[in-house]
């Protein structure tokens, strides 16, 4: 340091620059004559008072910036104020700006009835003596009135300090700063608290869930295990370690086995979320009963039903929905997930405001690529799928169709509604805006219930199909979004069609619709041999159809891989009745193998994979060997109730028979209309057939089995049997049967 400089102050933290670089003064011991300097990198020296005088470019560092008042929060304002302390807060600033301007409300422009007072008029009065008179006025009242408006403490320096703050900030100066004061650490948690704090969190974690009592008596025992001489009345109380329990780790209002998993996702670095910015970017599928009862028909019982939505989380739009009877299956849910890919064809009774309206893509054009005029309701390819752990969801069948749709499947975790939230906030939404104006409503839970909702059904499937198909594109589709508006349009009003229009001029729109082949790569598959004369077995049923009689079908499949020599065949697990075959040389084209029980003159009943389960069972009870699925066909007329007495007809059964018939009948029209047609475009579900019809095409086919045998059976001709005088001739000892071949028929009986 050169000479006649001042030695800085080398108290510990100062800062010092030595050849241009800072240090600080992390040590001092002035007995030796020596400091420790260290820079910010941690590189410390330690040199002597001498060496430091003598260096030639030694100055004082920059010193520490001092902090700003109230920095480490953020400045209060109105909205942290109470209701009445913001009431309080405005009558200051009232008597504020009248004693500057005169003007309770600032201006001549905002007067108020008798304004200005005489004692405030700016023409006659200077503003030292409207503050003179203010701080006067506040003097004459009484103490009581004064402490309860806050003018207790109002001079005229007072007065005068605020008369120079901003018109808008003037409502929060005048607010009392014990209202808004800081919040500052609690003084009974200590160092040795917050320690035991966390120690008595870390072992609830591995233990049952206790309650906050049992908390606080582990902190106790902390505490005085491993610190023996804290005080024990300085532990804070059961309340206190309940607010800092709040403060550091939230509610953790959940069970101890999905704390657990968060934790232990949290240590991993497995958090954060996803941030949905584009339509199928993330589709949500769920299941639940609904509450309302439906007829099978229009004379049919009332039965209970279940509906599967998709719902996009960017739009909050419904692309497509599934009713079906019972509890849904892995193949209605696949069948959801074709129809989020296609476009819902306009149905009879829609108008025009409920055809395609979105801006960009014109309806000729989605009308000229689909095949049909084309709904208001959007259509895309979903990237992502959020589902339960419901068994339709997780079976290998559905995860098998998103493999072919190039969906990436992310299951919700077991209890997170949060998961999904969107489309539980959706069922909810739909039974308060349309089910529970329904006849056959049935509420919440049971002790919700009226008196007889099965009653008061008069829907059936279709109509409650159409009316949901309706209700989704002319009021959910255009329906305000409240919660959830985009965040990029605060304050705008969006529904989830102008999102969608919105998502579409933003990042453009991919006009692709599946073809519809589609629905056969869906369905589950079976890797099968061809049996020369019998075709192909599927779970337990032979099908058969003459394109097998080829002779390149004979041979083994010049497939490889893990099913090498075998041939795929597709089924729809709710119609048995027929597979399908993809025809090698073209894959565009499908063969239809028909059940080998079904007659040639008649057609049996629809029935799924749950009564065809039950058919071979009851086969296998009887002892009928499956080697031909004739002898099966009167098995499955028995459980259709075609082969039963009187009181056992359809118009006579029971009431959870007919349910059965109708569920079957029900899953078997919805399969034919997934189904793509030659030379028409898919169309919704078709009513259901009366039970007249059903009873009819169960008796033609019994009389067509009965015919058919009937012919099979040769003709013989009818010998009438011998008198008794001719059979008794000979012996009277021995049988007819045994009588001598070579005995006259005159021989005279023999005495005996």
């Amino acid at each position: 340091m050169a000479a006649g400089r001042k030695l800085p102050d080398l108290a510990a933290g100062a800062r010092l620059l030595l050849d241009g670089v800072e240090w600080t003064v992390t040590g001092i011991e002035p007995q030796f004559g020596r400091l420790t300097l260290t820079t910010e990198d941690g590189q410390a020296k330690v040199r002597s008072f001498a060496w430091l005088v003598n260096h030639p470019d030694a100055r004082p560092g920059r010193p520490e910036p001092a902090p700003a008042p109230g920095a480490g929060v953020q400045p209060p304002g109105p909205a942290d104020l109470t209701e009445d302390q913001l009431r309080r807060a405005r009558l200051r600033a009232e008597h504020v700006r009248e004693a500057v301007t005169g003007f309770r409300d600032g201006s001549a422009s905002l007067a108020r009835s008798g304004e200005p007072r005489p004692a405030y008029d700016p023409a006659t009065t200077t503003l030292a003596e409207r503050r003179r008179a203010k701080v006067a006025e506040v003097k004459a009242l009484p103490r009581t009135e004064a402490a309860v408006l806050g003018l207790a403490g109002l001079g005229l320096r007072t007065l005068q300090g605020l008369s120079t703050i901003a018109p808008q900030d003037l409502v929060a100066a005048c607010a009392d700063g014990r209202w808004t004061r800081r919040r500052g650490p609690r003084r009974s948690v200590t160092a040795e608290i917050r320690e035991a704090v966390f120690a008595v969190r870390k072992e609830c974690e591995n233990r049952s869930r206790i309650s906050m009592s049992a908390k606080h008596r582990l902190l106790h025992q902390y505490v005085a295990e491993k610190f023996p001489d804290f005080p024990p009345e300085k532990v804070p109380c059961r309340d206190t370690l309940a607010a800092v329990w709040q403060e550091w780790f939230g509610p953790e209002g959940g069970r101890q086995r999905y704390l657990r998993s968060a934790a232990a996702a949290e240590e991993a670095g497995v958090q954060g979320r996803v941030v949905v910015h584009r339509p199928g970017q993330v589709l949500a599928l769920d299941s639940t009963p609904l509450p309302v009862k439906l007829r099978e028909s229009v004379f049919g019982d009332p039965v209970s039903a279940t509906l599967t939505i998709g719902l996009d989380l960017f739009t909050h739009s419904v692309p497509a929905f599934r009713l079906t009877p019972q509890a849904d299956q892995s193949v209605d849910v696949a069948m959801l997930l074709r129809d989020v890919m296609l476009p819902l064809p306009m149905r009879p009774g829609w108008g025009e405001e409920m055809a395609w309206p979105y801006p960009g893509v014109p309806a000729e054009i989605v009308a000229e690529f689909a095949g049909h005029e084309v709904a208001a309701l959007p259509f895309f390819t979903p990237e992502i799928v959020t589902t339960d752990h419901g068994g339709s969801y997780k079976s290998h069948e559905l995860v098998a169709a998103e493999r072919e749709l190039g969906c990436n499947v992310l299951p919700a975790r077991a209890l997170r509604p949060t998961d999904k939230f969107a489309v539980e906030r959706a069922f909810s939404a739909f039974k308060t805006l349309l089910f529970e104006h329904l006849l056959g409503f049935t509420g919440t839970d049971v002790a919700d219930r009226g008196s007889d909702p099965e009653a008061d059904a008069v829907l059936t499937f279709s109509q409650m199909e159409h009316l949901i198909a309706t209700w989704i594109v002319r009021i959910w589709q255009a329906r305000e979004l409240g919660e959830y508006a985009p965040a990029w349009g605060p304050g705008e009003r969006h529904s989830p069609n102008s999102l969608f229009a919105a998502a579409m001029q933003q990042g453009g729109f991919s006009l692709r619709i599946p073809e519809p082949e589609l629905y056969y790569r869906l369905l589950r598959r079976h890797h099968v041999k061809i049996h020369p004369r019998r075709g192909v077995k599927i779970l337990g049923l032979w099908y058969h159809a003459p394109v097998l009689d080829q002779a390149r079908y004979q041979q083994p499949s010049q497939r490889g891989g893990r099913h090498a020599g075998k041939w795929a065949v597709s089924s729809d697990r709710r119609d048995r009745r027929t597979v399908f075959f993809q025809d090698p040389d073209d894959h565009q084209v499908w063969h239809t193998l028909r059940w080998n029980g079904l007659p040639p003159e008649g057609e049996v009943p629809a029935f799924s994979d749950k009564t065809a389960a039950d058919l071979l069972a009851q086969a296998r009870q009887a002892g009928l060997a499956p080697r031909s699925d004739a002898e099966l066909l009167p098995v499955l007329l028995g459980l259709l109730g075609s082969v039963t007495p009187v009181p056992a007809w359809p118009s006579q059964a029971g009431k959870r028979d007919r349910a059965a018939r109708s569920r079957e009948q029900t899953r078997a029209q919805t399969a034919a209309a997934d189904r793509p047609q030659p030379d028409a475009v898919s169309a919704p579900a078709a009513m259901p057939q009366p039970w007249e019809h059903h009873a009819r095409t169960v008796r033609a086919a019994v009389d067509a089995d009965r015919r058919r045998r009937r012919q099979s059976t040769e003709p013989t001709t009818l010998t009438a049997p011998p008198l008794l005088e001719d059979s008794l001739r000979g012996n009277l000892f021995l049988l007819p049967a045994h009588a001598p071949a070579d005995q006259a028929d005159d021989e005279p009986l023999e005495n005996t």
